[in-house]
């Protein structure tokens, strides 16, 4: 039986203004029940928001089938990750900020998306690749790690996260060329990723749609100094440093975006646009250039949700108020070796559980307890037998039950 420790003080549910439900509310991809790889429960669990930030709950599995990764050893796992995304963006007027190694936003369907370097740069003193970023001549992880995308152009990371680096085709249709793509992510920055389609005229919603072609080409200068020689044995390309912008060259600018009127902002926004050739393959920079248009402000994929209220069901429509009690079901008790701990929707965020035992000393903590339908296992099986308190904390309150050991 599920146990409501609190009494709630409020659970209405009310239907909002299309000035409170954005865009960037509605456009990801919600989901409780349908799994992925591995059974694992895929796509978005959980949209909630304030009126300056949206926080999106995702275990980075899309409900597609994924799989094979060729060369890579790695396997997908439920990342129970929160992110947190603004809801007015402002445009970066000072020092651009560069998008780093691992996660620069979100896939609509709740996938991480990663820069396009792979995490090694060229080290002209040992004349050999060294691992992590450089200030210079870092490989392109389309060139190095292309060979271990699945036909869906993801793999996973250590870890187990699953992302892409480049343009997600199994999210939409990459080739339809007749209508602007749809929103497929959002930067930390909180501006849109849209498809590889867009109007040609940026002054207006409407009108012709063409393939929005990137402002980055294959610099002409291969003398790379400092960097891997001979182009035989590293041909340009292989480093995104390879790439230089030239405004005008394309539709985007130097962050692979531009300001324009889509379906989703009839009265404009900034927008990114995901880059594919005319025969649909990934080019440079692939998704966001390297750096951000707008102000960023986390790139955790664990944040802790603040001054947030209200949970979107894309289902209804409908957004409901969130409660003030903490609910929660723990299965078994007693506890032979693992208890498992669901969480309802409509919790406070980022519900920390720790145990404690009869003498008060605390002997396990599990973090990031929020996304309904996810059994999250708390291992007792090293423990001895007896009686133990399990605490709930989280918005500023702190509920207890307790476990019997057998």
């Amino acid at each position: 039986m599920k146990r409501t420790l609190l009494i709630a003080a409020l659970s209405a549910f009310f239907v909002n203004s299309k000035a409170q439900i954005a865009p960037d509310i509605t456009s990801w991809i919600q989901n409780t029940t349908l799994t992925g790889y591995g059974g694992i429960v895929s796509n978005v669990q959980l949209v909630q928001y304030s009126a300056t930030y949206v926080y999106v709950s995702t275990n980075c599995i899309p409900e597609y089938g994924i799989g094979p990764w060729p060369t890579d050893p790695n396997v997908p796992a439920a990342q129970n990750a929160v992110c947190e995304f603004p809801r007015n963006p402002v445009p970066n007027t000072g020092a651009p900020t560069a998008t780093p190694l691992g996660s620069i936003g979100l896939w609509s369907n709740g996938v991480q998306m990663f820069n396009p370097e792979d995490g090694f740069h060229w080290n002209s003193s040992t004349s050999a690749w060294a691992m992590g970023p450089g200030t210079s001549w870092n490989r392109n992880a389309l060139i190095f790690e292309g060979a271990s995308f699945d036909s869906c152009l993801g793999h996973p990371a250590p870890g187990g996260v699953y992302h892409n680096h480049v343009n997600p085709k199994c999210l939409y249709n990459d080739a339809d060329s007749t209508h602007h793509s749809p929103i497929i992510g959002y930067a930390f920055d909180g501006y849109p990723v849209y498809g590889a389609y867009g109007y040609a005229d940026t002054s207006s919603i409407g009108g012709t749609v063409k393939r929005i072609r990137t402002s980055y080409a294959l610099n002409t200068d291969t003398s790379r100094v400092g960097g891997p020689h001979p182009i035989s044995t590293y041909p340009m390309g292989d480093c995104v440093d390879d790439y230089i912008y030239t405004a005008g060259y394309g539709d985007l600018d130097a962050h692979n975006g531009r300001w324009c009127h889509t379906p989703e902002y009839p009265s404009g926004t900034y927008a990114y646009f995901v880059a594919i050739d005319s025969n649909l393959n990934p080019v440079y920079p692939l998704i966001i250039g390297p750096t951000y248009y707008g102000i960023v402000g986390s790139t955790s994929v664990h944040v802790t949700p603040a001054g947030t209220d209200t949970t979107y069901n894309a289902t209804t429509g409908v957004a409901q108020v969130q409660n003030t009690a903490i609910k929660y079901q723990v299965v078994p008790n007693p506890v032979v070796d693992h208890a498992y701990i669901y969480m309802d929707a409509g919790n406070t965020n980022n519900i920390t559980g720790k145990l404690y035992d009869m003498d008060g000393h605390m002997v396990k903590t599990i973090n990031y307890l929020m996304q309904p339908s996810i059994a999250y296992a708390l291992d007792m099986s090293d423990l001895p037998a007896g009686m133990y308190i399990l605490a709930f904390e989280g918005g500023g309150k702190t509920v207890t039950e307790k476990i019997v050991k057998k």
